[in-house]
């Protein structure tokens, strides 16, 4: 199997709808037309690619978006500098193969192109979302407070300083 990681295209779109809806709750559900909005906001948008179909996908968000999400609004208040990772997603079928990770490691080493300076993203607390969380602090992320949603979770608000030592074998 060939595995890469790849920018994600306008043409991607159904697939990362697909990948994302077979997620849900842990990533939020969209229809074609948010996704498609969330997408045309984001400054990073990335693909895990195996033999050249997208298995997995992320999108992170710049400061001064339009976009609307209660997540990363608090970011945008609490820490304006801050990039803000929207979602990440790998098909059920290929979980637990390292390809999270390889997605990260991709998005820190762009971030670090760039001089962005953390990244910021949430973790489901309710519904729980044991295995993110742990994921996550091993990443090095450090929760930072609580949020309740306007779509009925608890989140944790967790922060990454970008250029600390990482690579995918965390």
């Amino acid at each position: 199997m060939n595995t890469s990681i790849r920018k994600l295209r306008p043409a991607d779109l159904g697939h990362v709808l697909e990948i994302n809806q077979a997620n849900t709750p842990e990533v939020g559900s969209v229809d074609l037309d948010r996704l498609a909005f969330i997408f045309d906001e984001s400054s990073i948008r990335l693909g895990v690619a195996i033999d050249g179909r997208v298995v997995g996908f992320t999108l992170v968000l710049a400061p001064g978006s339009a976009y609307d999400s209660v997540n990363y609004r608090w970011f945008q208040t609490n820490h304006p500098e801050s990039w803000y990772l929207d979602r990440v997603a790998i098909s059920v079928e290929h979980r637990r193969r390292g390809l999270g990770a390889r997605l990260y490691e991709a998005v820190f080493d762009e971030l670090e192109q760039t001089g962005v300076r953390s990244l910021g993203l949430e973790v489901n607390l309710e519904p729980a979302n044991p295995g993110s969380m742990a994921f996550h602090e091993r990443l090095g992320f450090e929760h930072l407070a609580e949020q309740t949603t306007n779509y009925g979770a608890v989140v944790a608000m967790m922060l990454r300083p970008v250029g600390t030592a990482y690579r995918s074998s965390a």
